[in-house]
């Protein structure tokens, strides 16, 4: 049942992707509103990880995740009612705003809640969720938009995770919670962190449609500069959102890093290979949706064995997704059937899987218990963040380049590369420390 929130908050980051030309005939909306419909989600969901984790221990994960499921679950309501773009916009900001209260309450039980001998299988089971989910997203919008039920349209692809919503709010399933006492959230930490996440989140998602105005270099520099204090604050409040000792490890505070980093490369990897199909090569959604289908299938399988595959999965797991780049620009332009791109997605999936569950695995082995919920805060905001620059970037080099779209993929593919081999890089160095 807990993953079934996870499962709900990460397809409804995706399920828009593919029906935002329709939001866009049928509420009117430009290019800059439409591009607000995606990222207001990101936007809001980043911004309160780090302090929706310090929440849930004042008030108890168990009903900080409730609360956080019947805020998506209304503003999900809202966004697939909404009258116009405005209201849509403010839906899914709202949705984000939901999602980023449950998310670290995820990481929390599973910490506090499954022995540790059982732990990493429930991570791997964390990660096979998520992998599913960014798939699910894209593949649901496609069947719905050709379906068509009752009329909807897009609107139906919106409503789609209300009835999960409603199945976790009407029977709840998690444990009772035993919210710490002196748990307390440090105001000034929860405004520098959520502006400065903000900041740093809202260029990235809308400057390069935008033009990259001087308002986003602004936006930028000012992210650094209340990062920089929430940095200093956390040092010296009584408080903090992030206790120092949760990164006194150096393998901790590497491991976090490496989150970041491999995550710069995966959503945008599946999103311009969504793109191009679509764009490219005039593939519609439902199939592109089913092309894409065997890197989740991978993942499913990379997620659940990885526990199995020994000390150089976080190395091995990232070079996998280093070929499978490579290969994906040589084999998307084959004929019917694509049995050779499968193969690639599939063993790319796989290499995703592997890598997300046991990196969150051997993070969380290294954290005391008294830090299980900061770093339930930390690793899908460093997750969340590296999505952001992922996309951004990557982006910027496939519509960046010259040559015709073939070209383009190959450029974004060979970013994606790039980006693989320094995280198997980074990890090689993470699975040769100790904790300490």
């Amino acid at each position: 049942m807990l993953l079934s929130g996870t499962f709900v908050q990460l397809t409804s980051v995706t399920v828009l992707q593919v029906a935002i030309p329709d939001v866009q005939r049928d509420l009117h909306a430009g290019p800059a509103a439409a591009q607000l419909v995606l990222a207001g989600y990101t936007l809001t969901y980043a911004c309160t990880l780090i302090t929706s984790a310090r929440v849930g221990d004042r008030w108890g994960p168990r009903r900080t995740f409730a609360a956080g499921m019947a805020v998506f679950t209304l503003a999900t309501v809202v966004a697939g009612a909404a009258p116009g773009v405005g209201v849509l916009v403010a839906g899914r900001l709202a949705q984000g705003l939901g999602s980023g209260l449950m998310a670290p309450q995820v990481l929390t039980l599973i910490q506090r809640v499954v022995p540790a001998e059982r732990r990493p299988r429930a991570l791997g089971a964390y990660g096979a969720t998520m992998a599913l989910a960014s798939i699910a997203g894209p593949l649901l919008a496609g069947a719905l938009l050709q379906l068509d039920p009752f009329g909807l349209g897009w609107r139906a692809a919106v409503l789609v995770t209300v009835p999960v919503g409603l199945v976790l709010l009407l029977v709840p399933a998690l444990p009772p919670d035993e919210p710490g006492r002196d748990a307390r959230v440090d105001p000034a930490g929860a405004v520098l962190s959520l502006a400065g996440v903000a900041l740093l989140v809202l260029p990235l998602t809308v400057g390069r449609e935008a033009g990259r105005p001087a308002w986003s270099v602004a936006s930028l520099v000012a992210a650094v500069m209340l990062l920089g204090a929430f940095a200093a604050v956390q040092r010296r409040v009584a408080h903090p959102l992030v206790p120092p000792q949760v990164l006194a490890d150096a393998g901790t505070r590497w491991g976090i890093g490496l989150v970041f980093l491999f995550n710069t490369g995966v959503p945008s990897f599946t999103l311009l290979l969504s793109l191009h199909s679509q764009q490219a090569q005039g593939v519609g959604p439902l199939a592109t949706a089913f092309t894409v289908a065997p890197y989740a299938i991978g993942a499913l399988v990379g997620s659940s064995v990885s526990e199995h595959l020994g000390r150089s999965v976080l190395t091995g797991s990232a070079s996998a997704l280093v070929g499978a780049s490579l290969l994906v620009a040589v084999t998307i332009g084959m004929p019917e059937p694509r049995w050779a791109l499968w193969l690639v997605l599939a063993g790319g999936g796989f290499g995703f899987g592997a890598f997300t569950a046991a990196v969150f695995t051997r993070v969380l082995a290294r954290a005391e218990p008294s830090a299980a919920s900061a770093l339930s805060g930390l690793l899908p905001t460093a997750q969340q963040l590296g999505g952001t620059f992922s996309v951004a970037l990557a982006g910027s080099v496939y519509y960046g380049a010259t040559g015709g779209p073939g070209t383009a993929l190959w450029h974004a593919m060979v970013y994606e590369a790039v980006v693989f081999a320094l995280a198997a890089g980074a990890a090689s160095v993470l699975a040769r420390r100790r904790p300490g």
